[in-house]
């Protein structure tokens, strides 16, 4: 089975490819050239493997939460990519591909991903690890008001909030993960049954939104 993967839920841009068990990953950006780099870097991993476009089976997008930009455009080739080519259409979440990176990699025990939200919030979920399984839903929140949290009950912490609000969590651990990885999504969504449409996971209105609101309030 040849399936893609597309990540831009982060600065980063990634995709991963399956082609009949054999997985490739690659980071194409860190920088969120989401726009620039992503339909490049999907013919370029496609043209390396030999794999042409209308070969393509299943396609799995990150709906976040993340970057508002980075979502709308790999969400909006993943869909373009699957109607032009008939794959099934998959959607797993950034939080999740965070814990299942994580369990993969050998972590056990309970797990709070944190993908950072900008404004200094962050997006964030607690995993259970071992199995994998949420423990509560998605939402967004100041590092300050999770910190007393992870007091009470720790946790390792995993994704780029971790990284960035390390002070905020010098009581608890973290791992080295920042990127969702692509090949990581690929796991989680087998045996997910296709959609007709994605939509993206935001938990809070878009920037620009926000700036325009504060500013209509100043006034």
């Amino acid at each position: 089975m040849i399936v893609l993967a597309i990540e831009t839920a982060t600065p980063a841009c990634a995709l991963a490819l399956e082609v009949d068990g054999s997985v490739t990953e690659e980071v194409l950006d860190l920088e969120r050239h989401h726009t620039e780099a992503l339909v490049p870097g999907v013919a370029r991993l496609l043209g390396a493997a030999g794999v042409a476009p209308g070969a393509i089976e299943r396609v799995v997008v990150d709906r976040g939460p993340g970057l508002y930009t980075g979502l709308r455009v790999g969400i909006a080739t993943a869909l373009g990519l699957a109607l032009a080519t008939g794959a099934d259409l998959v959607a797993v979440t950034s939080l999740e591909v965070l814990a299942a990176a994580a369990a993969r990699a050998g972590a056990r025990g309970e797990l709070v991903a944190l993908v950072d939200g900008r404004r200094g919030e962050v997006f964030a979920q607690r995993f259970s690890l071992e199995p994998l399984a949420a423990l509560d839903a998605p939402r967004v929140l100041r590092p300050e008001a999770l910190a007393p949290e992870l007091a009470a009950r720790p946790a390792l912490l995993g994704g780029d909030g971790a990284l960035r609000y390390r002070e905020a969590f010098a009581g608890s651990e973290a791992i080295d993960l920042a990127v969702p990885p692509p090949s990581a999504a690929l796991e989680l969504s087998r045996g997910r049954d296709a959609l007709e449409a994605v939509l993206p996971l935001y938990l809070r209105e878009a920037d620009a939104v926000a700036n325009f609101s504060t500013r209509t309030r100043a006034t």
